[in-house]
C-alpha cells in the first residue's frame, strides 16, 4: 500500500531502519518488495529524474502498481529523488508520489529559494487542505519554506515596515 512519507515515518519510528531504494526495472522491483516483506519492514521507492526517463515513467509507475497488487501487504512510499522543477510539478500533479525532492543546488541561492517556493506552492495548490493541517509533511515544509522568504532580502512587507520607521518622526509635523 502506498502511504505518505509522514505515515511511513510513524510506522517505522522506533521499529525499523527505513530504507530508500532506487529502482529502474522489474527485477529490482520484485527484489525490493520481496526483501522488505521478508524483513517485514516498510520502505521508500525512490525514482530519479533519469530513472523516469530511462524506464519510461508510465512503465515504471505501472510496475510499481502491479507490485502493489502482487504484494498487498507491502507498506511503502514513492519519492521523487533529486528532481528538477518541471519533474517535481509532474510528480505532484500525478498524485502517485508520496513526496518529491527538488534539487536546485546548481542554481544561485536566490534562484534555488525561488524554485523551492514555486514547488511548495504548487504542492499546496494541488493537495489543498492537506497542507493546512499540522500533521502532514507538506504543512511542515510550507511553514519552513514560508519562513525562509524573509531570509532572502527585502520584499514589499519589509519595505513598508522600513518606510514606517523612517517616516515615524515626521508623522505629526505639518507639511510646508
Amino acid at each position: 500500500m502506498i502511504v505518505t512519507t509522514d505515515q511511513l515515518f510513524q510506522i517505522a519510528y522506533g521499529n525499523f531502519a527505513l530504507g530508500a531504494y532506487n529502482i529502474n526495472n522489474m527485477e529490482q522491483c520484485i527484489g525490493l518488495f520481496q526483501g522488505n516483506l521478508d524483513s517485514q519492514a516498510p520502505f521508500i521507492i525512490q525514482i530519479s529524474r533519469s530513472g523516469r526517463k530511462y524506464a519510461r515513467i508510465k512503465m515504471l509507475e505501472g510496475l510499481i502498481r502491479s507490485a502493489e497488487e502482487v504484494f498487498p501487504e507491502a507498506i511503502f512510499a514513492v519519492h521523487l529523488d533529486h528532481g528538477d522543477e518541471e519533474t517535481a510539478y509532474d510528480c505532484i500533479d500525478s498524485g502517485f508520489y508520496s513526496s518529491v525532492m527538488i534539487d536546485a543546488s546548481h542554481h544561485e541561492l536566490k534562484e534555488n529559494i525561488a524554485i523551492t517556493k514555486r514547488v511548495v506552492d504548487r504542492a499546496l495548490q494541488v493537495h489543498g487542505g492537506l497542507g493546512m493541517t499540522d500533521d502532514t509533511i507538506i504543512a511542515h515544509f510550507y511553514r519552513h519554506e514560508r519562513a525562509s522568504r524573509i531570509y532572502d532580502g527585502v520584499d514589499e512587507v519589509h519595505k513598508v515596515s522600513v518606510a514606517r520607521q523612517i517616516l515615524k518622526p515626521y508623522a505629526n509635523k505639518p507639511v510646508k
